[in-house]
């Protein structure tokens, strides 16, 4: 009997430590992660990352101000068989980060939905069927959007371990930050955002 409550005893005490390790802090989802002059790593030097989602198992998050260039419409529907708008011009492509390159995503307003589209919040919406570049093609996609190729991750407690660090500031988001055109003020004006809410 005492050998059985010894062992209650102690699975309780490692549940109580577990917890009390446990990270507090609070999810970043739906917030722009904005790099500071202590992060080293030089693949996001001056970025600005909107948090699509922060738990327990890890973090995934969008680059948003660094644009690679544009493409033809044309040539980012060939390779899924899609038909192609008249006059469908060009889209603008974004380095969403270092993790899966090849992969595909639109950060967009959610006032369009389509198969694959997440909702995050009033404000934003994410979309990796690529015939949500169709439906921008043709004029009757999202009212503002951003195609991002790859992404940013983080594995268990990562983020929350480089936000002790000092690498990254904090700064609320809104539609106008996000899809500005000019990358540059993009970092300047989420850092002077994060000092203003800290």
């Amino acid at each position: 009997m005492t050998a059985l409550l010894l062992a209650a005893l102690l699975v309780v005490t490692a549940a109580v430590d577990g917890h009390a390790q446990a990270p507090t802090r609070r999810s970043l989802a739906g917030r722009l992660l904005v790099a500071t002059d202590s992060l080293r790593d030089p693949r996001f030097s001056r970025t600005v990352i909107y948090i699509v989602r922060h738990r327990a198992e890890g973090a995934f998050g969008l680059v948003v101000n660094l644009p690679l260039g544009e493409i033809p419409i044309e040539r980012a529907l060939r390779p899924f068989g899609l038909e192609v708008p008249p006059g469908s011009g060009a889209v603008r492509v974004h380095y969403g980060g270092p993790v899966d390159e090849r992969r595909g995503f639109v950060l967009h307003t959610p006032d369009w939905t389509g198969e694959g589209t997440t909702l995050l919040d009033d404000h934003f919406a994410i979309t990796e069927d690529p015939r949500i570049l169709q439906a921008i093609a043709a004029g009757s996609g999202p009212r503002r959007a951003m195609f991002c190729l790859g992404y940013a991750g983080w594995g268990p407690g990562q983020l929350d371990l480089e936000m002790t660090t000092g690498a990254w500031g904090v700064a609320p988001a809104d539609e106008r930050l996000v899809f500005d055109e000019d990358p540059q003020q993009k970092w300047i004006e989420a850092t002077t955002r994060r000092l203003l809410d800290l």
